[in-house]
């Protein structure tokens, strides 16, 4: 017997007699915000940039070249491609590209010399700026977006943006490796100086795909 299996042998032993719990009530407050794809969307920004993200929107004609201007602004001149992302988000970048597969992955040593990466995500919750990766095509396995100093996360909108967490998990599969992104890495020492770049990228920039420019309050590509 695994000392996994010893444990919680152990356990059920130890609750065997425990009466049932009782389901816990559901009746708080699924979100706090109007079922405003608009406003989610401002508010989406709004809080990632909180949190020192980069914001941009664009609609898919001009999302290959907010792309190619991301990249070229940072000096990134190598760029991890995770698989199944759009080939046509990448039409415009002069970087390197440098594909990862399961059959193929970037060894750990060429990822560390990738300037960037270009992923897609999951989900995005609007209450929280949280920017939710699962691993599925376009996204790439989690290595990818937490190596390289860089990260440009795609989100489409409205169909990618949820409200709040409530609302996110249903949506999501528990089984998949979750990666919750609150902008770039971060991290305080006891004196509450904050360094960036220690855990995970250093920058990261947030493109919302929308079906037009006026796509909530402040339309258009500008960062933010």
């Amino acid at each position: 017997m695994s000392a996994r299996d010893q444990i919680l042998a152990r356990i059920r032993a130890a609750v065997a007699d425990a009466p049932d719990v009782p389901e816990p009530a559901r009746d708080y407050l699924a979100t706090h915000t109007a079922p405003d794809p608009a406003a989610l969307l401002d508010l989406l920004q709004h809080h990632l940039a909180d949190y020192r993200a980069h914001v941009h929107r664009a609609t898919r004609e001009r999302l290959p070249g907010v792309i190619a201007g991301v990249l070229a602004g940072h000096g990134a001149s190598s760029l991890a491609v995770p698989p199944g992302l759009p080939a046509g988000w990448l039409a415009d970048t002069a970087a390197e590209l440098r594909h990862d597969s399961a059959a193929a992955p970037l060894t750990p040593r060429r990822l560390d010399a990738t300037d960037a990466v270009v992923t897609g995500c999951a989900l995005a919750v609007a209450e929280t700026g949280t920017i939710v990766l699962d691993g599925s095509e376009g996204q790439g396995r989690r290595a990818l977006t937490l190596v390289p100093d860089l990260h440009v996360c795609v989100v489409r909108a409205p169909g990618q943006v949820v409200a709040s967490l409530p609302q996110a998990l249903p949506r999501l599969d528990p089984a998949r490796p979750l990666t919750w992104i609150s902008g770039p890495s971060a991290t305080s020492d006891i004196e509450l100086d904050r360094v960036e770049g220690v855990h995970g990228p250093r920058t990261l920039h947030v493109v919302l795909l929308t079906q037009s420019e006026g796509a909530g309050r402040d339309g258009g590509h500008g960062g933010r």
